[in-house]
């Protein structure tokens, strides 16, 4: 915005609307003098197509017009939204008090009696300029303000950088009034976010950026300060628009961390305010994206740590398991390997066998008749037992149950197969003794047999010898010769 006094900044520009080609001529004359940028009209209407056309920072206007006078005219601009801020002043040849009051109920900021003196008519409007750049001054500070404070809100909800991106590019787009607004963090990491809200609304991706330019840029010192860019071969924005950019750089510790780039098609819409209020949102954008790193990596720690307990977890479980078990892959390399297959005197320790491919580990086993269990195992995906037995070094058997168990991805796959060996010597031996004891018991029934099939015609002779002695000794046989 042009500054109002005359410390040799640049002044401000006035309209001044008097139906007197005279007094226009006088008043135009003071003003430039005094190094202002002076633009007339003749009548309202007039005035009207400048104002739509031309930048105005202050309005002096004749109250005594043809057609449309200056009151209606003050009426008019106050009823828009582009003018309602804009300072007026009205000149009149009335000193009537009533003529006052009527024009500061039109929305006049100042009343000026013709004819004045140039000193007048100076010190007047400097004092009209100077109070409307406090007061566009504080509605910018307050639209700063709020606009940095929803954007805090929001970002407090935000914790991924998507999130992130998302709300500042959406609410830089509305709170600077930009054509164009992009939001990149951590570009080259596996975090990056990316957010563009342009004209057709928002999208996502590096498409819209000149990213060799950018990360040029990027690379340098320079990428610690904001830049405004006017030469459209500098430009970071793939769009063929857009007339100026301004770019913040989000930088945290001394580093740029990504970039906040708003684009306008006018130069003077991107004032000092907009600057201050875009700066403002990158220090907020850089932190926020900071603190979604940070967040990022609690979670990977957590998970990390989670799963770290799952898996101390699973291999106490396995270890606690009364078996040997290992698994190997497709590659036949040994993922895993328990606790009990470290023991006895054919153990090995866990640390020298993972990774290593399992038949050399597995030695004193036929490589051809292994190879061919596992390879059964992938191709079927079916569980394979087998039983097998083993002598130790002191000539003691032992008998063990192997179990070849296929393991399945999501797609049903068999990427590893399981192998289980249980020791059943005990079940075994107990099953021999079982057999054993069923042989003699069947033995001693058939002697049991054999014994009475012997015992039953002896009694039957028994009995008949001692009924013949019976009838003998009664005399049955007296008489007869023998």
């Amino acid at each position: 915005m042009p500054a109002p006094s005359g410390n040799g900044q640049m002044k401000a520009t006035l309209l001044i609307v008097d139906d007197e080609e005279r007094v226009r001529l006088r008043l135009q004359n003071i003003f430039e003098g005094a190094e202002y940028r002076v633009i007339t009209a003749p009548d309202a209407p007039t005035a009207l197509r400048l104002l739509h056309k031309e930048h105005c920072d202050l309005v002096l206007l004749d109250v005594e017009m043809p057609d449309v006078d200056g009151l209606a005219l003050c009426r008019l601009l106050r009823a828009q939204a582009l003018t309602r801020q804009l300072p007026l002043i009205i000149l009149s040849a009335s000193d009537d008090e009533q003529r006052k009051v009527e024009a500061f109920n039109a929305g006049a900021d100042d009343y000026i009696v013709k004819p004045s003196t140039p000193r007048e008519l100076l010190s007047r409007v400097s004092a009209r300029l100077e109070a409307s750049e406090r007061t566009r001054a504080l509605v910018g500070s307050n639209r700063e303000l709020m606009f940095l404070a929803d954007l805090g809100r929001g970002l407090l909800r935000a914790l991924e950088p998507e999130q992130v991106v998302l709300r500042v590019a959406g609410g830089t787009y509305e709170g600077t009034n930009a054509v164009l607004c992009a939001v990149a963090v951590n570009l080259h990491a596996s975090s990056a976010a990316v957010c563009v809200f342009d004209r057709e609304g928002s999208a996502e991706g590096e498409s819209h950026f000149n990213m060799q330019r950018l990360d040029a840029w990027l690379s340098t010192p320079e990428s610690s300060f904001s830049i405004f860019l006017k030469e459209r071969d500098k430009f970071f924005l793939l769009d063929e628009k857009h007339a100026v950019e301004y770019v913040a750089p989000l930088c945290f510790g001394g580093r740029a961390q990504g970039v906040l780039i708003v684009g306008f098609d006018r130069t003077e819409d991107c004032t000092e305010s907009v600057r201050r209020l875009v700066d403002a949102a990158a220090q907020q954008t850089a932190l926020a994206a900071h603190i979604s790193s940070l967040y990022d990596a609690a979670r990977d720690a957590a998970i990390s740590y989670a799963t770290e307990e799952q898996r101390r977890f699973t291999e106490a479980m396995i270890d606690t398991l009364p078996v040997s078990l290992y698994a190997v892959d497709r590659e036949y390399r040994i993922v895993a390997w328990n606790r009990n297959r470290e023991l006895g005197g054919q153990g090995i320790p866990r640390g020298d066998v993972l990774g290593r491919n399992i038949f050399d580990v597995l030695t004193r086993q036929r490589r051809d008749v292994l190879e061919a269990e596992f390879k059964r195992a992938f191709e079927t995906g079916e569980i394979e037992r087998i039983e097998q037995e083993t002598t130790d070094e002191k000539g003691a058997s032992h008998h063990w149950l192997i179990s070849k168990i296929p393991m399945r991805d999501e797609d049903g796959a068999v990427t590893h197969v399981i192998t289980l060996g249980e020791e059943i010597t005990a079940r075994v031996e107990a099953g021999r003794a079982i057999g054993r004891a069923e042989k003699l018991a069947a033995v001693g029934r058939l002697a049991a047999g054999v014994v009475h099939e012997i015992n039953n015609p002896l009694a039957t002779i028994a009995a008949c010898a001692e009924a013949l002695e019976s009838r003998v000794a009664e005399g049955a046989f007296g008489s007869s010769p023998e």
